[in-house]
């Protein structure tokens, strides 16, 4: 019995076209596909927590707290100043909320840090389109 599915296909794809994409990427655009993936992990967060998939969730919670630990690593403290400091500062909230989520599984505290890092995405959004 083949045991492949449609998924795996699919799953496959979007790693080579992602991988592309990626190689020609600005910084800029780097940063935003990192928030791109990270919003699409929290709502599949969301998505388990609902449906009471607590394995999944923790995958999917472990994957977010690696993009935020990724991002805030990426800081560059000696050419930033107070913006880096205040992203560094909202970073480590996100992943102490993230982190707290996998225990309480407070929606609303998951909520919080979708509002928190799409507000941050249009942000780079934003610094990307003015370069």
């Amino acid at each position: 019995m083949n045991t492949y599915n449609l998924n795996d296909g699919y799953d496959s794809y979007r790693a080579v076209d992602l991988e592309a994409k990626a190689a020609s990427a600005s910084p800029y655009e780097l940063v935003l596909m990192l928030f791109d993936g990270l919003l699409d992990e929290l709502a599949r967060a969301r998505g388990h927590i609902e449906g009471k998939r607590f394995q999944q969730k923790g995958r999917s919670l472990e994957k977010c707290l690696n993009i935020l630990n990724g991002l805030n690593s990426a800081l560059d403290y000696e050419q930033g100043g107070e913006l880096v400091q205040g992203l560094a500062r909202l970073y480590d909230y996100c992943i102490y909320k993230v982190s707290d989520v996998s225990v309480s599984l407070s929606l609303t505290d998951l909520d919080e840090v979708v509002r928190l890092l799409g507000t941050l995405r249009e942000g780079w959004e934003g610094v990307s389109a003015s370069r």
